[in-house]
């Protein structure tokens, strides 16, 4: 038995050879797919990446068939601090399952968390970790002579809103993008539209709420609008790989697009 330590600090003691991992976490099981997943057993039915991915289906994220897990006899559960619940981990525990709880709040963090983890399980491949540290090392910013403010929506009815201490206000920070609410008490604030401050661009994620062309920009009629893929924004994993480039490019066409729509000065 050798004995790990997670992201939260706790003693994660693990057999010498893992060969059956559960995920809970839609990122971490695209990320244990890539680099080992002929040990990935089981996975959410949120986990939908990659798209060819064949497990046992465990339930959601904050509902998870602790039943389904125990038959699984997995040598590991692999968790999240926000995205599961913590009294559904302690069943897990108290059955004697081995928890490994992540906690990402950065993108250097993310690096750091995953490839711990993976290297615990023994995952052989981890080149989309090389690759991805190279395109976050060198991402230009999205707009070259200035920093921009930008609110990011993630819930309407009621609209709530990216807030402080969170993954991807950090992805924007490393693109140029500052979130105006990163000072928040709160990590998902809700605050309606008459109480944000002013911005230079709105990023409306297609997850948790699917914002789209349709549903979302007609409530910011004087800002840019862009709509970004949320798996690029809020997954750590695989996904980091080409974050950078596509969300940069959807962010500067939001710009671009905005700039040709106003109309020409009279001065």
């Amino acid at each position: 038995m050798v004995r790990f330590v997670d992201d939260v600090g706790a003693a994660v003691p693990l057999p010498s050879e893992v060969c059956r991992v559960v995920s809970l976490v839609p990122s971490l099981t695209e990320a244990l797919a890539v680099s080992c997943r002929e040990k990935l057993v089981g996975a959410t039915n949120w986990c939908t990446h990659p798209a060819d991915l064949v497990v046992a289906r465990v339930g959601g994220t904050k509902s998870p068939d602790l039943n389904t897990i125990s038959a699984l006899a997995p040598d590991l559960v692999v968790a999240n601090a926000e995205e599961n619940r913590p009294v559904d981990l302690d069943v897990l525990r108290g059955q004697g399952i081995a928890v490994w709880v992540t906690d990402i709040r950065t993108v250097d963090q993310a690096l750091a968390s995953i490839e711990t983890l993976l290297r615990a399980v023994g995952g052989s491949d981890l080149g989309w970790l090389q690759q991805a540290r190279r395109s976050w090392a060198h991402t230009p910013a999205v707009a070259q002579d200035r920093r921009l403010r930008a609110v990011v929506p993630i819930w309407r009815r009621p609209w709530m809103h990216l807030g402080s201490d969170t993954y991807a206000g950090d992805v924007l920070r490393r693109l140029g993008v500052d979130n105006v609410l990163g000072d928040s008490p709160q990590r998902y604030p809700k605050l309606g539209l008459e109480q944000l401050p002013e911005v230079d661009l709105v990023v409306l994620p297609d997850e948790p709420y699917q914002f789209s062309q349709a549903d979302g920009p007609e409530s910011f009629p004087a800002t840019p609008c862009a709509l970004v893929s949320g798996r690029l924004l809020t997954w750590y994993g695989p996904a980091m790989v080409e974050a950078p480039p596509e969300l940069r490019k959807s962010l500067r066409a939001a710009l671009i697009s905005a700039d040709a729509a106003r109309p020409p000065s009279t001065s």
